[in-house]
């Protein structure tokens, strides 16, 4: 309708008004100034003069113009009931996108959080118990090491005794051997018996145990009269005592490593036990540290994503807002444009219906005649 009006204005205002007539005043001039800035205004007027000059009623030019006034207000009113609508859309996806903003920003944060708290510690402490986990093994098998070498050195030290308790029970059982058939001992086998002395003496050197009996020995060799049955007894005595004392002294040995061998051997199995709980230890705490490596991923690529959908809701906020007030600027101007339409209607109606109206289209068709 209105393309139609703004048509039919172009064809009319060819036969413009003119307001110079003297019949009127200088107030309506001013009035036909500002009713002919507005199209509609324009138009009414030079359709009511084409209209009142070709014979037609005022009534029915009433009518007509009323009518189309309430089609401008249909119009404005419709203008109105869209824009409802639209601000209606608008008030619903802001709600919507501002909510879902909300929860996706409480998403982020919730990942932020665990990354932060949780994954990241967790992490640390893996690493420090698996590294914990790695120094044990080592500190086990040094100590295994280390046991193994003193286990070692402490068997050398006992087959070193061993052997010299052996030399000095061989030397005291040869020296028992040559005693016992002596009646009248030549010089040689002093000279023997002696010399076994001091073998034995060396052997066992490093027994302060036994140096007193080999002292006693000593003197007795050297001062005895072999001739003599009572000082070859009291000799006989003195190296079957001392053999006795070398005998109990390898038997305690003798003992005493097959303890220290009991005891290392259950040390190794311990030790070895240790060492096999710490390699699972270090199986399971390297699983859990890949898992929390793979968790660390997921959540940095789940926080990532989160921050694009964020990205894209603020993204679409921003638009709906930029459409609305696009939107609203239009309806504000359409509205704008309407009632100054409408208004400038009105004027140019209660114009038409003036006498001094009728009276200039008379003036104008006496004058054309």
């Amino acid at each position: 309708m209105y393309k139609l009006a703004v048509c039919t204005l172009l064809i009319l205002s060819v036969t413009a008004i003119d307001v110079t007539n003297s019949v009127w005043t200088s107030h309506d001039q001013k009035a036909f100034a500002q009713i002919k800035q507005s199209g509609w205004g324009n138009f009414i007027l030079n359709f009511g003069e084409l209209h009142l000059s070709t014979g037609g009623i005022l009534a029915e030019l009433n009518t007509e113009i009323a009518k189309l006034i309430d089609e401008l207000d249909e119009e404005l009113a419709e203008v109105h009931h869209q824009f409802a609508r639209r601000t209606d859309v608008h008030n619903r996806e802001v709600n919507r996108l501002s909510q879902e903003i909300q929860d996706k920003e409480r998403e982020v944060f919730n990942a932020h959080d665990f990354y932060d708290n949780v994954l990241i510690p967790q992490r640390d402490r893996f690493a420090a118990q698996l590294e914990q986990l790695q120094e044990n093994i080592a500190q086990n098998r040094k100590t295994l090491n280390e046991a193994t070498v003193q286990r070692a050195n402490d068997h050398a030290e006992f087959e070193s005794l061993v052997a010299e308790h052996n030399e000095a029970i061989s030397a005291i059982d040869e020296s028992l051997q040559l005693l016992s058939q002596l009646e009248q001992p030549s010089l040689v086998q002093i000279q023997k018996v002696q010399k076994n002395l001091t073998k034995i003496q060396q052997s066992l050197k490093r027994h302060s145990t036994f140096q007193t009996f080999i002292k006693t020995l000593i003197e007795i060799a050297v001062e005895a009269n072999f001739a003599d049955q009572g000082a070859l007894k009291e000799i006989l005595t003195a190296f079957n005592n001392l053999r006795v004392q070398l005998v109990d002294s390898l038997n305690q040995l003798t003992a005493d490593e097959a303890e220290a061998q009991k005891d290392f051997e259950a040390r190794v199995i311990q030790l070895n036990q240790e060492h096999a709980e710490f390699q699972r230890a270090v199986i399971v705490k390297t699983a859990e540290i890949e898992a929390n490596a793979n968790k660390i991923d997921y959540t940095l690529d789940l926080i990532d994503e989160l921050h694009a959908d964020l990205d894209t809701l603020n993204g679409q906020l921003q638009a709906e807002n930029d459409d609305y007030a696009f939107c609203t600027d239009v309806y504000n101007a359409t509205v704008a444009e309407y009632n100054k339409e409408l208004n400038a209607a009105h004027q140019a109606l209660d114009l038409l219906n003036q006498p001094r109206f009728t009276d200039y289209v008379k003036s104008q068709l006496k004058g054309a005649f």
